[in-house]
């Protein structure tokens, strides 16, 4: 019990880490249809923002807490000046964006490596975060992990309830089932696309401060993870954010599950032919979106 427990705790964890950074993919890419390859490095902004922080702010707990709106900010305010100067022009044409960003995400890796170096780097982890909760049956659960899985909870309840009840949410949700529509009803959807934007990238760079809490950090940190949350958002289905949900924990139980019984690569493999057998039986993903589009 104590075994299969660790297991699934850790499944879960894993999970949670894939969620925060899929979740805004799942604006950027299941809402607006970008394949944006430079939201991995808006998740080492995230990260390098905590290392900057701690240089200045002493208390590590503090530090912390301070990252995650300014991290939300830095990463966001990239994301807006990376949709007006470059994605604003090529929103019929998702493959140029994949290369426009690509190229995008090389040069922030390398202004990443002039800033701060090529080595990796370790911030403070406080140390509420730094040790066990013991379970009755000698079960323990790891602080720091049990934080991210919070903060996962706390950004999907956040970017659901905007979604659902809040002006904006209307307006992205009306853009996403039929932009001309909603251009002719008189919703500025270029001010929607900058606005979701940065919501987007701002949760790539709460992601990245959750992340400082499990390693050091890098350069390569963000093309390091840029790909298992593609999968999670193209998975559960284009724009459903409940379904990115689900796969990621999902993915997430199946990726610790193969990393107990056998080892990391090959549970890798695992999940991957998991994913390919998946979408070779749900082609459109675990849920669809529904549109108003006659096409």
């Amino acid at each position: 019990m104590t075994v299969l427990f660790g297991q699934l705790f850790t499944g879960v964890s894993i999970g949670a880490v894939l969620l925060l950074i899929a979740l805004g993919l799942a604006l950027t890419f299941g809402q607006m249809n970008v394949i944006n390859m430079a939201h991995g490095e808006f998740i080492m902004a995230g990260a390098y923002t905590t290392y900057v922080l701690q240089q200045t702010i002493t208390g590590a707990g503090v530090s912390l807490l301070v990252a995650l709106p300014v991290a939300f900010l830095v990463a966001g305010t990239m994301g807006v000046l990376l949709e007006a100067l470059l994605i604003r022009r090529l929103y019929a044409r998702p493959l140029d964006t994949l290369l426009v960003t690509w190229g995008v995400s090389l040069m922030l890796q390398q202004l990443a490596r002039d800033v701060f170096g090529s080595p990796n780097v370790q911030t403070r982890a406080p140390e509420l975060l730094t040790g066990n909760i013991g379970l009755p049956g000698g079960l323990t659960v790891a602080n720091n992990r049990l934080f991210i899985l919070a903060l996962a909870l706390a950004a999907v309840a956040a970017l659901t309830l905007a979604l659902r009840l809040t002006p904006l949410g209307r307006r992205i949700r009306a853009v996403v089932q039929n932009r001309d529509l909603a251009a002719v009803s008189g919703i500025a959807t270029s001010r929607v696309d900058r606005t979701t934007f940065f919501v987007g990238s701002g949760l790539a760079g709460v992601a990245g401060v959750a992340l400082t809490l499990l390693g050091p950090i890098g350069p390569t940190m963000g093309t390091n993870l840029i790909i298992d949350a593609f999968l999670v958002v193209v998975v559960g289905g284009i724009g459903q954010l409940k379904g990115s949900v689900i796969v990621a924990f999902a993915l997430g139980v199946l990726q610790a599950t193969g990393e107990y019984l056998t080892t990391l690569s090959v549970a890798k493999v695992m999940v991957f032919v998991a994913i390919v057998a998946f979408l070779q039986w749900r082609p459109q993903g675990l849920f669809t979106l529904r549109t108003r589009s006659l096409a």
